[in-house]
């Protein structure tokens, strides 16, 4: 695990001290104070409310695109016009574009930055990087020209990962630029350098599956918040884009199948008359149709066909491109009804995925954008596409997902369930952040923190016994009771984490689980978390605007809870300490004395006495009779005629309130509970009673806020207790069970008796149940 830098660490344990004591020495006016300066103030432009304010405004860049995609050279050629629109009130002297493609370029700051050791057993990828991947091609953007519209030359400026434009005349607010850029570059593999796009080598069929991703120079994001996201990409934060109009020709060997972002203009001009006849007949059908068959994909593995063709899309209102070209495809579509659109669900996939992804894939596509679509908004594009590519990436309409069988068409469980999740994920990413385009690169809970929750509530809409890895509140224990020297905020820029599938997937996804079923009900919690998707659909939304919606639209005060969950790194760990039982002095004498005779022979009842008995041992007032006065004879627990009386008294001068309480013979229970982790929660109290029936009690985590370390809460009872056992659903993250129970329970672990026995190196674990069978 890499080690943070001082500074680093003083930076978080400044940000956590922040937002963690607020009024240092108190054991309380800490965790439950509002928010104010941590987040932005509200103005013209974001409101109180988390909505666009009234004078929101954000930028727009259209593209008109030309490719061509060498297949012999693993080489794309681009020509592009862009459209860039002012809308924002400030003058632009320059503007950013950005040039991913460089994060390849061995002179790139990311190629350098990470530590590195030495060990017993290394990759020829991680030693090459050592060496500096001497013999790999020249990587990164190669631009050829860039001028204005009427082709005199632009100044500009590339810093790695960003290019910048000096424009001749100054943008101003309202007015538009028109600019074109020619470049290219070498396709990297992306089995070997790693990336979001580029191609996979299938040697036993010669062929190449390209994903063309972050391709060609694109706008990045002028902003109120925070003027130009000039960020450098390094390969993990991902994007910040405008959003904008495409029209993309892309010019492939003719024997490729295209599947992009948008809609094709021409499937007339490159499919075959029974490819477009199947595709017209996808239109209306309800299980996926095959427009181009597996016979079709292997035939054309089989033999390269000579010329080209150009595929045409175009889409409307998106934040970005990518595409997939292969010769070695299948591709199956189908009409979906979402709320009363057709979207058409697509896969595209080679021969070895076709067993899993012709059965599930394009079903797993319309599920998802059925339920995010209940969840959020309804989806506005008229295509989802899923592409089998041996990773998990998202864009507009279009995403590369992982899902192989075994050369027999078998396949685990494991990897069905790990397909099906990710490419739920992946094609989830169209509402966050494709259209709900948040910041990825400075905020990427944003991104994948409320995609991963949407993915748990797609996940098990699909199968209730669907075994989602991210969600369920006790699954983020294991991170949370982590040494704090490790762990980060969630509110931390994505360069900078260390566990990055815990902190900013699993972690936010958590925290939002929490609130919809324990912290505001699902009612409260759904029509907020619409109304946010609502009001930022296709604009740019901060965390602040989250915050602030979802408390807006439910009357829930969550600031205690953002404070906790996404300003600090505190674990979840609530400790039942004690309970006392107390039952109200009825004042009868018959049970007074009773139980007055029970304490006494109780305290009365030692080892010594009973063994003395045991032992036959004269005592000296038996033997001495003289001994025995009144005292010896005397029972000091008969009632009495005058207890009686005393009794009937009292009675007679209850009110009828008092003598029903009386009558109730209620049991009341004091219980004492510790916040041991600091993060402050609801307590979910379950009871377990004398008759065996259970009940549960839920008290909101405002009782810390008078006291956050230790607090009491007393229970009347009707019944008597035999147990009592804290958040037993295991939905508030308690990172430490044992302290959870009265009395407590101590969970068996299990050992395993074995020969001790050697394994042939490198043999794999686990099983294929189905390969199993099928011999």
């Amino acid at each position: 695990m890499r080690k943070k830098s001082f500074k680093l660490a003083l930076a978080l344990c400044f940000m956590t001290a922040l937002a963690q004591a607020q009024n240092p020495g108190s054991n309380h006016g800490n965790r439950f104070e509002q928010l104010g300066t941590m987040l932005t103030d509200p103005n013209e432009y974001r409101s109180a409310s988390g909505a666009p304010g009234p004078k929101y405004w954000q930028q727009r860049a259209d593209y008109d695109i030309s490719a061509t995609l060498d297949d012999e050279q693993q080489k794309l050629t681009g020509a592009e016009t862009v459209t860039y629109y002012n809308n924002s009130p400030d003058p632009l002297t320059y503007i950013w574009l950005q040039l991913d493609e460089n994060e390849h370029d061995l002179k790139s700051d990311n190629n350098s930055f990470d530590g590195s050791t030495m060990s017993e057993k290394m990759s020829m990828r991680t030693v090459n990087g050592i060496l500096g991947n001497p013999g790999s091609k020249q990587f990164g953007v190669n631009i050829v020209k860039l001028t204005d519209e009427s082709g005199k030359a632009l100044s500009y400026t590339i810093n790695q990962t960003m290019l910048r434009i000096d424009l001749p005349q100054t943008l101003q607010p309202g007015q538009k630029l028109r600019f074109k850029v020619e470049w290219w570059y070498n396709i990297s593999d992306r089995m070997v350098q790693g990336g979001r796009g580029g191609y996979e080598y299938f040697p036993d069929d010669k062929n190449y599956l390209y994903t063309i991703t972050q391709w060609y120079p694109r706008l990045a994001v002028y902003s109120d918040f925070q003027g130009w996201q000039n960020k450098q990409f390094t390969g993990r934060g991902e994007f910040a884009l405008t959003f904008g109009n495409f029209k993309v020709s892309m010019n492939v060997p003719a024997d490729h199948v295209v599947g992009a972002t948008g809609e094709c203009q021409n499937y007339k001009d490159v499919l075959t008359a029974a490819q477009f006849q199947r595709w017209q007949q996808a239109q209306s059908a309800k299980q996926p149709v095959e427009v181009v068959t597996l016979d079709e994909a292997k035939k054309a593995l089989a033999g390269h066909a000579n010329g080209r063709k150009t595929w045409v899309y175009e889409a409307q209102n998106v934040r970005d491109f990518a595409l997939v070209s292969s010769r070695r495809l299948v591709w199956d579509a189908m009409a979906t009804n979402v709320e009363g659109k057709k979207v058409m669900a697509m896969s595209y996939y080679g021969p070895e995925a076709y067993p899993l992804y012709n059965r599930y894939s394009t079903k797993v596509v319309a599920h998802t954008v059925k339920t995010y679509s209940k969840h959020t908004i309804p989806y506005p594009y008229p295509v989802a596409i899923s592409v089998e590519a041996a990773n998990g990436m998202e864009y507009p309409m279009i995403c590369f997902n992982y899902g192989r069988a075994e050369k027999d068409g078998t396949y685990s469980e494991t990897t069905k369930n790990g397909m099906i999740g990710v490419i739920i994920h992946e094609v989830g990413h169209n509402f966050f952040p494709m259209i709900v385009n948040s910041d990825e690169r400075q905020w990427t809970w944003m991104d994948e923190g409320l995609n991963t929750f949407c993915q748990f509530l797609t996940e098990q809409e699909w199968d209730n016994n669907f075994p989602s890895g991210r969600g369920p509140a006790y699954k983020i224990t294991d991170y949370m009771k982590m040494p704090k020297d490790q762990l980060e905020p969630i509110m931390v820029n994505s360069e900078n984490i260390v566990q990055f599938g815990p902190n900013a997937y699993a972690k936010p996804a958590t925290a939002l689980n929490i609130l919809r079923e324990t912290v505001m009900g699902r009612d409260l919690f759904d029509f907020a978390f619409r109304e946010y998707a609502r009001r930022w659909a296709f604009k740019h939304p901060t965390p602040a605007d989250f915050f602030r919606t979802m408390e807006d639209a439910s009357a829930v005060d969550l600031d205690w809870f953002w404070r906790g969950w996404f300003y600090g790194i505190e674990p979840v760990d609530i400790s039942l300490d004690s309970v006392k039982w107390f039952r109200l002095d009825t004042k009868d004498p018959q049970t007074s004395k009773a139980e007055a005779k029970a304490k006494y022979d109780h305290a009365a009842d030692h080892i010594s006495r009973a063994r003395n008995k045991a032992a036959g041992m004269k005592f000296a007032v038996d033997q001495d009779t003289s001994l025995q006065d009144f005292y010896v004879k005397w029972n000091r627990f008969e009632v009495t005629p005058e207890d009686k009386a005393g009794y009937d008294t009292f009675s007679a001068g209850l009110t009828p309130e008092e003598k029903r309480l009386y009558e109730s013979k209620k049991n009341f229970y004091e219980l004492s509970f510790s916040n041991v982790g600091g993060l402050v929660m609801p307590l979910i109290i379950e009871w377990t009673y004398a008759d065996g029936t259970k009940e549960t009690d839920r008290i909101s985590a405002y009782i810390w806020r008078k006291n956050e370390n230790h607090v009491s809460k007393v229970f009347a009872k009707d019944k008597e207790v035999v147990g009592i056992k804290l958040d037993p659903q295991r939905e508030t993250a308690d990172i430490d069970e044992s302290n959870n129970s009265w009395p407590r329970v101590v969970a068996p672990s299990r050992f395993e008796l074995f020969r001790q026995s050697q394994s042939v190196r490198g043999a794999s674990t686990g099983g294929n149940p189905m390969q199993k069978a099928k011999k």
